[in-house]
């Protein structure tokens, strides 16, 4: 048997929604400790999958497209990810039950040969790379000419952009607010894109300038302060802007308490509802989990957790039997 642990990602943003210059998407991410998605894998004659249902879906879809002929495996969720809400649990469900058959089946395949063949990473390419390495992520998106089309992952059909940067994140405390209802998805996330896009090119360079002058120095730097403008930055400008403008207020209010009460920068991981911030101390993550709980309690219900950043990719432990 082997088990297989994957982490959650945020999303902070899209990078080029205009391709101008030929080149479309791009992003940045991080990738978090908690909540991971975690399952067991056994050999079988057929593919048995057990647990949350909605991922079990993707993680069949995955199985089929990795076994060999005749081949089946048995993948139990021990783990689940909240489904829809901005943490990526797409891809580390349909990653996490291929790796399982290229691991008991010794298939010899990467990370990414694993996301081109469940069809993961044609719009972002943040949930593969946390998948692989983790710790925080920057990739370079995809030709135009490729893809030929705005769109999100799930309607998108080219291999995940090339990482242009990968670091470890600094042990900055992560408060994480998943409220117990949906973000955009499937036909509506795509009609989404289609409505905004293409972005202007001066957002474009704007969130660009913030990302390479401001953004990727603080985190060298280990500058909280600095990094926590660059994602307040991020909510007001390009596509980012647009997916905050679709949020239910008490998400906005959740996020716009976290900035004005110890975060150092706060923001909606892709389409949301996802919360996060980023904060200098446990002591000062502590009090704003408590209050982001109180709010969600109020509202819309939900859970708000103290996290960090992961700074390695999935574990992958035990051996075929």
């Amino acid at each position: 048997m082997i088990k297989v642990v994957s982490p959650s990602r945020l999303h902070l943003t899209l990078i080029d929604l205009n391709a101008e210059l030929g080149r479309v998407d791009g992003g940045a991410g991080i990738t978090l400790e908690s909540p991971g998605l975690e399952l067991s894998a056994t050999e079988a004659d057929t593919i048995e999958v057990f647990g949350d249902s909605l991922l079990a879906v993707r993680m069949r879809k995955a199985a089929e497209a990795l076994l060999p002929e005749g081949k089946g495996i048995r993948l139990h969720i021990n783990d689940s990810l909240p489904d829809h809400v901005g943490l990526g649990s797409g891809t580390q469900a349909a990653l996490s039950a291929a790796a399982a058959v290229n691991k008991i089946y010794g298939l010899g395949k990467s990370v990414r040969e694993l996301a081109v063949a469940v069809g993961r990473g044609g719009t972002s390419g943040i949930g593969v790379a946390a998948f692989e390495n983790g710790g925080f992520i920057l990739d370079g998106g995809h030709k135009f000419n490729d893809k030929r089309a705005f769109s999100p992952s799930a309607a998108s059909h080219v291999p995940p952009g090339p990482v242009l940067f990968r670091r470890d994140f600094p042990d900055w405390p992560i408060v994480l607010a998943i409220p117990n209802t949906k973000g955009v998805h499937d036909a509506e996330e795509v009609d989404i894109f289609k409505k905004f896009c293409p972005i202007p090119l001066s957002e474009v360079q704007e969130l660009s300038h913030v990302i390479l002058m401001q953004m990727l120095p603080a985190l060298v730097e280990e500058d909280l302060e600095s990094f926590g403008k660059a994602i307040n930055h991020f909510q007001i400008v390009g596509f980012k802007k647009r997916e905050v403008e679709l949020q239910p207020k008490p998400v906005l209010d959740i996020m716009e308490y976290m900035r004005d009460n110890g975060a150092s920068g706060s923001g909606i991981s892709s389409f949301g509802p996802v919360v996060y911030g980023i904060v200098g101390s446990v002591g000062e993550g502590k009090k704003l989990q408590q209050e982001a709980q109180r709010m969600l309690d109020e509202s819309l219900g939900g859970k708000v957790l103290l996290t960090k950043a992961k700074n390695r990719g999935a574990d992958l432990i035990g051996g075929p039997d």
